[in-house]
Protein backbone atom coordinates (compact mmCIF):
# COMPACT_ATOMS: atom_id res chain seq x y z
CA UNK A 1 0.00 0.00 0.00
CA UNK A 2 1.51 3.48 -1.07
CA UNK A 3 2.64 5.82 1.95
CA UNK A 4 2.43 9.50 2.02
CA UNK A 5 4.02 11.91 3.59
CA UNK A 6 1.98 13.23 6.38
CA UNK A 7 3.13 16.77 5.97
CA UNK A 8 2.47 16.61 2.00
CA UNK A 9 -1.27 18.22 0.81
CA UNK A 10 -2.10 15.17 0.12
CA UNK A 11 -1.57 13.81 3.52
CA UNK A 12 -3.01 16.01 5.39
CA UNK A 13 -6.24 15.82 2.65
CA UNK A 14 -6.27 12.39 3.76
CA UNK A 15 -6.47 13.02 7.56
CA UNK A 16 -9.26 16.03 6.86
CA UNK A 17 -11.59 14.06 4.37
CA UNK A 18 -11.33 10.26 5.32
CA UNK A 19 -13.53 9.11 2.60
CA UNK A 20 -11.15 7.95 0.06
CA UNK A 21 -7.87 6.14 0.63
CA UNK A 22 -4.81 7.27 -0.97
CA UNK A 23 -5.13 4.44 -3.68
CA UNK A 24 -8.51 6.45 -4.76
CA UNK A 25 -6.30 9.65 -5.20
CA UNK A 26 -4.11 7.52 -7.08
CA UNK A 27 -6.36 5.96 -9.11
CA UNK A 28 -8.02 9.19 -10.65
CA UNK A 29 -4.74 11.17 -11.24
CA UNK A 30 -3.87 7.73 -13.38
CA UNK A 31 -7.32 7.61 -15.09
CA UNK A 32 -6.23 11.29 -16.17
CA UNK A 33 -3.05 10.20 -17.78
CA UNK A 34 -4.86 7.55 -19.24
CA UNK A 35 -7.32 9.73 -20.90
CA UNK A 36 -4.42 12.18 -22.32
CA UNK A 37 -2.33 9.87 -22.84
CA UNK A 38 -3.76 6.89 -24.36
CA UNK A 39 -7.50 7.64 -25.07
CA UNK A 40 -6.44 11.33 -26.72
CA UNK A 41 -8.85 13.08 -24.68
CA UNK A 42 -8.88 16.67 -23.68
CA UNK A 43 -8.34 20.02 -25.07
CA UNK A 44 -6.21 23.00 -24.64
CA UNK A 45 -8.54 25.34 -22.37
CA UNK A 46 -8.08 29.48 -23.20
CA UNK A 47 -6.11 30.56 -20.13
CA UNK A 48 -8.54 32.91 -19.37
CA UNK A 49 -10.69 29.19 -18.35
CA UNK A 50 -8.46 28.31 -16.38
CA UNK A 51 -8.26 28.99 -12.35
CA UNK A 52 -5.11 29.40 -10.65
CA UNK A 53 -4.19 26.55 -8.79
CA UNK A 54 -5.11 26.82 -4.96
CA UNK A 55 -1.65 26.10 -2.69
CA UNK A 56 0.50 25.73 -5.25
CA UNK A 57 3.63 27.63 -5.12
CA UNK A 58 4.00 30.30 -7.59
CA UNK A 59 6.42 29.36 -10.07
CA UNK A 60 8.10 32.38 -10.76
CA UNK A 61 10.66 32.64 -13.90
CA UNK A 62 10.65 29.58 -16.65
CA UNK A 63 13.21 27.53 -16.31
CA UNK A 64 15.48 27.54 -19.20
CA UNK A 65 17.21 25.05 -21.54
CA UNK A 66 20.73 24.86 -21.69
CA UNK A 67 20.55 27.31 -25.22
CA UNK A 68 19.56 29.96 -22.40
CA UNK A 69 15.92 30.21 -23.55
CA UNK A 70 12.89 29.79 -22.22
CA UNK A 71 11.35 25.87 -21.69
CA UNK A 72 7.49 25.44 -22.42
CA UNK A 73 5.89 23.61 -20.51
CA UNK A 74 3.80 21.08 -22.35
CA UNK A 75 0.20 22.14 -23.06
CA UNK A 76 -2.51 21.45 -19.93
CA UNK A 77 -5.01 19.65 -21.69
CA UNK A 78 -8.43 19.90 -19.82
CA UNK A 79 -10.81 16.96 -19.44
CA UNK A 80 -14.88 17.34 -18.74
CA UNK A 81 -15.78 15.24 -15.65
CA UNK A 82 -18.21 12.78 -17.89
CA UNK A 83 -14.61 12.45 -19.74
CA UNK A 84 -12.57 11.59 -16.41
CA UNK A 85 -15.39 9.34 -15.42
CA UNK A 86 -14.83 7.26 -18.53
CA UNK A 87 -11.82 7.41 -18.80
CA UNK A 88 -11.57 5.74 -15.14
CA UNK A 89 -14.12 3.31 -16.46
CA UNK A 90 -11.95 2.41 -19.15
CA UNK A 91 -8.51 2.38 -16.95
CA UNK A 92 -10.33 0.18 -14.23
CA UNK A 93 -11.66 -2.50 -16.72
CA UNK A 94 -8.27 -2.54 -17.94
CA UNK A 95 -6.37 -2.77 -14.86
CA UNK A 96 -8.89 -4.79 -12.59
CA UNK A 97 -11.15 -6.83 -15.05
CA UNK A 98 -14.50 -8.02 -13.55
CA UNK A 99 -12.90 -6.57 -10.18
CA UNK A 100 -13.00 -2.92 -10.84
CA UNK A 101 -16.24 -2.63 -9.05
CA UNK A 102 -14.86 -4.61 -5.65
CA UNK A 103 -11.42 -2.46 -6.17
CA UNK A 104 -12.72 0.97 -6.19
CA UNK A 105 -14.84 0.04 -3.25
CA UNK A 106 -12.14 -0.85 -0.76
CA UNK A 107 -10.98 2.90 -1.66
CA UNK A 108 -14.45 4.54 -1.08
CA UNK A 109 -14.90 5.15 -4.76
CA UNK A 110 -19.20 3.42 -5.10
CA UNK A 111 -19.91 6.47 -7.39
CA UNK A 112 -18.62 8.98 -10.56
CA UNK A 113 -20.02 11.28 -7.78
CA UNK A 114 -17.19 10.32 -5.79
CA UNK A 115 -14.89 10.81 -8.63
CA UNK A 116 -15.96 14.69 -9.00
CA UNK A 117 -14.98 14.73 -4.73
CA UNK A 118 -11.61 13.15 -5.38
CA UNK A 119 -11.07 16.06 -8.41
CA UNK A 120 -12.48 18.85 -6.20
CA UNK A 121 -10.95 17.86 -2.91
CA UNK A 122 -7.73 17.49 -5.44
CA UNK A 123 -8.38 21.03 -6.54
CA UNK A 124 -8.56 22.53 -3.14
CA UNK A 125 -5.03 21.56 -2.54
CA UNK A 126 -3.80 22.38 -5.67
CA UNK A 127 -3.01 19.26 -7.15
CA UNK A 128 -5.27 19.80 -9.96
CA UNK A 129 -7.06 22.46 -12.17
CA UNK A 130 -10.19 23.33 -13.11
CA UNK A 131 -11.68 25.95 -15.05
CA UNK A 132 -14.70 28.01 -14.18
CA UNK A 133 -17.38 26.03 -16.05
CA UNK A 134 -16.25 23.08 -14.21
CA UNK A 135 -18.62 21.93 -11.12
CA UNK A 136 -18.91 18.99 -8.73
CA UNK A 137 -22.23 17.86 -10.68
CA UNK A 138 -20.66 17.06 -13.76
CA UNK A 139 -19.72 14.19 -12.18
CA UNK A 140 -23.50 12.88 -10.94
CA UNK A 141 -25.08 10.24 -12.26
CA UNK A 142 -22.72 9.70 -15.42
CA UNK A 143 -22.92 5.63 -15.00
CA UNK A 144 -23.89 3.17 -12.56
CA UNK A 145 -21.26 1.73 -11.20
CA UNK A 146 -22.31 -1.68 -10.85
CA UNK A 147 -23.49 -1.83 -14.45
CA UNK A 148 -20.47 -0.44 -16.23
CA UNK A 149 -17.85 -2.69 -15.01
CA UNK A 150 -20.07 -5.50 -15.22
CA UNK A 151 -21.93 -5.46 -18.41
CA UNK A 152 -18.73 -5.55 -20.24
CA UNK A 153 -17.86 -9.00 -18.03
CA UNK A 154 -19.16 -12.58 -18.83
CA UNK A 155 -19.66 -15.23 -16.70
CA UNK A 156 -19.58 -18.56 -17.43
CA UNK A 157 -22.33 -20.75 -15.58
CA UNK A 158 -21.67 -24.50 -15.82
CA UNK A 159 -24.33 -27.04 -16.99
CA UNK A 160 -24.96 -28.61 -14.06
CA UNK A 161 -25.08 -25.60 -11.75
Amino acid sequence: MPVVDPAHPLGQLLRRDPRYKLDAYLFVLEALSFAQESLGLGAEPPLEDLEPARGAADAGAKPRARSGKPRRKPAERHLTGQELCEAARQYALQQYGYLACTVLGTWGLHSTADIGEIVFNMIEIGQMRKTRKDKREDFHGVYDFAEAFCRNCSFVVPDNA
